[in-house]
Formats: C-alpha cells, structure tokens, sequence
C-alpha cells in the first residue's frame, strides 16, 4: 500500500490522476520517458519492500505500532522539507487537510492490520479495488461493467470461491483499505486545490500522525523507544512515504498521468514479488491469474477514462 502525494496516489490504477506537466504529455513508448518511467517504478518498489520490512517489524512493535512509527517519522521529515505556513487558511482549508489527514492514517491502520494476517500481494489487490471502484463509478461508462466483473473474477478467484485459504478478519482490513483509499484519493485532489504543492500532504501526514500516535503507545508502548524498532521503523518511513513521494514528484514533472495511472497498477505484482522474496510468502498458480486479472482491470479502467478525456477535447469535425 503507498500513499502519494497530493497530487497522486500511492499505489492503483484508478489513483487521482495528476496534471500532465507543462509542454504535453510524451509518449509511452518515447526515449525520453524512459527516465521519468523508471522512477515511478522504483518508487513502487520501494512502497512494496517497505512494506513488506513493516510486516517483519510487526512482531516488535505490532501493526498499529508500526503504523505509528511510519507516520511520526514521515511526517518529520515532511514538515521539515515543505515547511507549510500554518497562518492565512480558511476553516474550509483547515476541515479538508484533516479529513485527508484522518483518511490516510486510517488508510495505513488498516492496511497494516491486514497484512499481519494475510500475504502482501493479496492484501494489495484487494485494498486496490476501493481505487477500481471509484474510477468505474466515476466514469460511468457502460464498459467499466466489464472492468468491474474482471476484478471480481479476480477477487473470486483469490479467495478460492469463499477466501477460505484467507484469514477473513484480514481480507476485511483489506477491504477497508481499500474504502479508505478511495477516501483518500478524494481528500488528497481537494487538499492539492488548496495548498501549494505539498504543503498540504505535510500537514495531513502530521495530523495522522497525532492520531496514530496514542494508537501506537497503547499498543506498544515502550518498545517503540526500542533503537532497532526506531531505526527499522524509519526505514519503513523512508522507504515507504518519503523516497517514492520524492520519486514520483520528480517523474510526474515528464511523465503524462495516464502512464502513471497505469504504471500505478502493477503494484499488486510488485508486492506480491515483495512477500515472496522478503517474507517467504509464495502465490499459487490461482491466487498469480487472480491478481493478474485485478491489474487487468485496474489498467483497463484507466485506459478507458484517459480515452474518456480525449474524445471531450477532440474538435469536431468540419463542415
């Protein structure tokens, strides 16, 4: 699960679609997206196996725990980058960067709550369908049914036709997730209207911070002041919040939304190879087509919505 600036999302196919930047957008195939590509990708990674470095954390700290450390640590370092002014915004201001704020740390709970339990790469794909439904929901078009039913396929298959090789309390963080991902991506595009560039972000990862803050004592306690966990939690931060923020900010100065939406959508893969080669955690030929078919989906949605968007600005033929 990654969570993106406020311009972006962190980790769907169906993730708030940034701006193209100024010039036009490149083409996929073109030389010079070659650069911009690899960065989202290696932010991708990083979100993933920074996970799955949080799931080997989870037996010292536990999943709220960590959950804790990652956003406190996060939030540091994001507040001493931007430096956001606190003075000059509106209440409407203040009520949408606490919304976004309360979104992503329930986004990051329960993500987290999810793969104490179930593997990285399932818990991904089903935290991806809050974004997929979003998207198909937005677009209204008749064939994001067929997207929809992809998915679902997928899901289906992934739970072997009921998730009885999942652990069911696990599969529901996921699903929750994946809710409050779709919160997020509308928290985040209004958040990202107000503040200048990532002003806001940084001040909504403070606020889940101090909410997660008291969640993360309770439950750990002192061993959140255990080195170990403090370094290891901070390289779940860095891995996970602050190196893809930074990765992507500087891909998405080249690289057209479309392509990173779609880039987006492989990181149920991505994870899936996370758990594999860092937790042991191994797929079955049904639970790799099952995934397979949700990243099928994902990137068939957004194919169809950038479509959407170019048949509006077409000129219309003449006479």
């Amino acid at each position: 699960m990654t969570a993106a600036p406020s311009t972006s999302h962190a980790s769907g196919a169906t993730t708030p679609t940034p701006a193209a930047p100024a010039g036009g957008p490149r083409r996929f195939g073109s030389l010079g997206s070659l650069g911009p590509v690899g960065l989202v990708l290696a932010g991708g990674i990083s979100v993933q196996f920074g996970g799955a470095l949080a799931v080997t954390l989870m037996p010292r700290a536990g999943a709220l725990g960590v959950v804790a450390l990652r956003l406190i640590a996060a939030a540091a370092v994001l507040l001493v980058v931007c430096r956001p002014r606190l003075r000059g915004h509106s209440r409407a201001d203040w009520g949408t960067v606490i919304a976004f704020g309360i979104a992503m740390g329930a986004m990051n709970g329960l993500f987290y709550e999810a793969v104490a339990r179930i593997p990285l790469g399932p818990a991904v794909t089903l935290e991806v369908l809050g974004p997929l439904c979003l998207s198909v929901l937005a677009s209204r078009r008749a064939i994001n049914v067929v997207w929809a039913g992809l998915a679902l396929l997928g899901v289906f298959l992934l739970g072997g036709g009921g998730f009885s090789d999942l652990d069911p309390t696990g599969v529901g963080f996921a699903l929750g997730a994946g809710a409050m991902w779709a919160t997020y991506i509308v928290f985040s595009a209004r958040t990202g209207r107000r503040f200048p560039q990532a002003d806001g972000l940084a001040l909504a990862m403070a606020v889940a911070a101090l909410l997660f803050l008291p969640l993360g004592i309770t439950s750990a306690g002192t061993r959140l002041l255990d080195p170990t966990t403090l370094a290891l939690g901070s390289a779940v931060a860095l891995l996970s919040s602050v190196l893809p923020y930074t990765l992507e900010l500087l891909a998405l100065r080249r690289l057209p939304a479309s392509t990173f939406a779609i880039l987006m959508s492989l990181e149920p893969a991505i994870a899936a190879t996370a758990g594999f080669l860092i937790l042991g955690q191994s797929l079955s030929a049904t639970e790799a087509a099952a995934i397979a078919l949700v990243i099928a989906a994902s990137i068939g949605a957004v194919r169809t919505q950038v479509g959407r968007g170019r048949a509006r600005v077409e000129p219309a033929p003449e006479a």
